[in-house]
């Protein structure tokens, strides 16, 4: 029996069926794609004490701008005394924010990751399946901590455990991303339920029910989402934050033209990576309510920081799914088999259901039209409001003088809209196209394409 055919454990809630997919197979947890317990704080073996005590004065050393010197001077430790997944995890965490502080901390970006990252590294990114880079799995999913008495939906108790800075608003900034995962974590069973009521039942008054459900699910993370304001400062965010996040993919114009050599020592032996930044769009929840609803993505206009999509038109791959090999391995092979399981989604299923009937009264079949329509509009204008959160933090910042002397993803936005330098005079524009995002997509066409094509499946053509 395959895991999409095993049930699992009933969900909190009235409901009282399980879904027809093996949660558990998939490192899905009651937190949704959080891990059930808090992350380890510090790697039980004594043995990688050198990582743990970097890690812990990272955003000392950044500030002191001592950290490639430190790290240089790390011995290069074996991983064969990681044990278990969340030792694992705790270690793909410390050398993620160790490589970023690395290659971003200085005036300028360090082309060169040194053996003492690039081997250990290489270890646990192919463990986990991801690839070696500081990933949203790495800054959010396994970098929180709450009090024994909280949960990791409730924001105000939330804490990074590290950051690059040192500032709460970079705890903050995280957080809110991790609440947001636990907030919706009750929505992968509901709508397996529901898409499952849709496919095999085809019960109009639980299909219905269901989508209603995740309209209300999706209000709250936009909830959650417009709480930034609270604790992190756009200019924070911009100028201090958001640079360490950058990928070595399309930063040419950041002082990265060919990404980032690999070393891994032995005379030279390595690898030039050009690799995606974390971003939201490596979230699994969001790219499974996407794969519930139905919502197609195309590959042009996605890729390039001009806006020139790599694929050709009607194919390609695109930047959504290009992303889910960011993903933790098991979490990408559950997005993958409930799409094989459920294709085309809830489009596909309510579309089949209006056109067919299948014994539903009129009124039946007008909750769903409408239950649909209202969850694809929801999710929508999740991503408007994600949108007016890129204006605020990003693209107002990027209009105004950056002091920052180094070369970043900021001083490089900078300069791409031609504003005044520190120095007094107008930078000359060094990237076509639009500002870039942290994963090397052109940003606001990106997530204006992405909004459209969410309005998009809410327009149901029924035969």
């Amino acid at each position: 029996m395959s895991p999409l055919e095993t049930p699992v454990f009933p969900s909190k809630g009235v409901h009282t069926d399980t879904p027809p997919v093996s949660l558990t197979d998939y490192g899905i947890t009651s937190n949704g794609f959080l891990p059930e317990e808090a992350p380890l704080r510090r790697l039980p073996d004594p043995y990688y004490a050198p990582w743990e005590s970097l890690v812990e004065s990272l955003s000392t050393s950044i500030a002191q701008q001592t950290l490639r010197h430190q790290v240089d001077q790390l011995p290069i430790l074996s991983t064969d005394r990681l044990t278990t997944e969340p030792e694992w995890r705790r270690a793909c965490v410390v050398l993620a924010f160790l490589t970023h502080g690395y290659i971003w901390g200085g005036e300028t970006a360090a082309e060169i990751l040194p053996p003492p990252l690039t081997l250990p590294l290489l270890t646990i990114s192919h463990h986990l399946g991801m690839p070696p880079v500081a990933t949203y799995a790495c800054v959010n999913l396994w970098n929180f901590q709450h009090p024994p008495t909280s949960l990791p939906a409730n924001l105000d108790t939330l804490h990074a455990q590290h950051t690059f800075t040192g500032t709460p608003d970079e705890s903050w900034f995280y957080m809110v991303s991790v609440a947001m995962e636990a907030r919706g974590a009750y929505l992968v069973p509901a709508m397996l339920r529901a898409l499952e009521a849709a496919t095999t039942r085809r019960d109009c008054g639980a299909v219905a029910g269901g989508l209603r459900e995740l309209a209300a699910g999706i209000g709250e993370l936009g909830g959650l989402l417009e709480r930034m304001d609270e604790r992190c400062d756009p200019g924070v965010f911009y100028h201090r934050i958001r640079p360490f996040l950058a990928g070595s993919k399309n930063m040419g114009a950041a002082g990265l033209p060919r990404g980032v050599f690999y070393d891994e020592g032995q005379g030279g032996k390595g690898e030039w990576r050009q690799l995606r930044g974390g971003s939201n769009g490596q979230s699994s929840l969001v790219q499974f309510l996407d794969v519930v609803l139905g919502v197609e993505h195309k590959a042009m206009g996605n890729s390039s920081p001009d806006g020139v999509g790599s694929g050709q038109k009607g194919g390609g791959m695109s930047f959504h799914e290009e992303v889910r090999r960011y993903m933790p391995e098991p979490h990408r092979r559950f997005l993958e088999d409930v799409a094989r399981r459920y294709p085309g989604g809830m489009k596909k299923a309510v579309g089949d259901l209006l056109a067919d009937g299948g014994g539903a009264s009129r009124e039946e079949r007008t909750a769903v039209r409408e239950a649909f329509e209202g969850a694809t509009r929801a999710l929508a204008e999740f991503r408007n409001k994600h949108l007016q959160m890129v204006t605020r933090y990003i693209i107002i910042p990027s209009r105004q003088p950056n002091g920052n002397q180094g070369v970043n993803l900021a001083t490089a936005s900078s300069r791409l809209k031609g504003l005044p330098s520190s120095k007094g005079k107008e930078a000359e524009p060094t990237v076509k196209g639009e500002l870039t995002g942290t994963g090397g997509t052109a940003l606001l066409p990106f997530l204006k394409q992405s909004r459209d094509e969410t309005f998009q499946a809410g327009q149901l053509q029924v035969r």
